[in-house]
């Protein structure tokens, strides 16, 4: 079957939903405000830049969820999704997604924002299958530490072929959406890269190739 392959945030939402996390649990009193919020940025800028040091960040980002009873998370996380994703989800994702679920090809979110944050937003736009980075569970309850390789820059195509592998698939015809030149090792790799609103490095880099460039938003 056919992979369509999806980046998530800045892709199919109009929005970081790592960073917008962080100014959330910020805004809601969750978390030591101006320290986190500050570190927040940084991080960011650093992704922006292609500077990220993803374990570093990971167990910053994971911090405010260890130890907390799953309820309290899941609230934590419905008030996320309604004050801040649903305005940013965008109907042409929406429709690009149907889109190839009527082509019959098998759907894919890879994103590397942890899954705790991302599950819910894939779900809410149609996508039940998604590699994420995954966060260290004891007892049901979330430690802090990042667990397992992440779905970051090379890291994606690892996670794929070790997905892809196992569920006995092919990346021939495959395509992949993304926003960000942190996803040129995957954009690589298929057979139909397409930048989606995409920051400089990219689409400088998608227009020397003659890769497709498109906007969602």
């Amino acid at each position: 079957m056919t992979l369509a392959i999806f980046d998530l945030d800045n892709t199919l939402i109009a929005g970081d939903s790592d960073h917008l996390w962080g100014c959330f649990v910020c805004d809601r009193g969750l978390v030591d405000g101006a320290e986190f919020a500050e570190r927040n940025e940084q991080f960011y800028r650093d992704y922006q830049s292609g500077q990220l040091d993803i374990q570093a960040y990971l167990r910053f980002a994971l911090a405010p969820l260890a130890g907390r009873d799953p309820a309290e998370l899941a609230a934590w996380h419905a008030d996320f999704m309604r004050s801040v994703i649903e305005p940013l989800l965008l109907p042409s994702a929406r429709a690009l997604i149907e889109d190839h679920r009527q082509r019959g090809h098998r759907l894919l979110v890879i994103t590397a924002t942890n899954e705790f944050i991302t599950r819910p937003i894939a779900s809410a736009m149609g996508i039940d299958e998604l590699l994420a980075c995954e966060a260290e569970r004891v007892d049901g309850l979330y430690t802090g530490e990042p667990t397992g390789i992440p779905s970051f820059g090379e890291g994606k195509v690892v996670r794929l072929e070790a997905w892809r592998k196992a569920q006995g698939e092919s990346l021939e015809g495959a395509w992949f959406y993304s926003d960000s030149h942190n996803d040129l090792p995957l954009l690589k790799r298929v057979d139909n890269p397409v930048a989606v609103d995409p920051d400089d490095t990219l689409r400088a880099y998608a227009e020397a190739e003659g890769w497709e460039v498109i906007s969602l938003r």
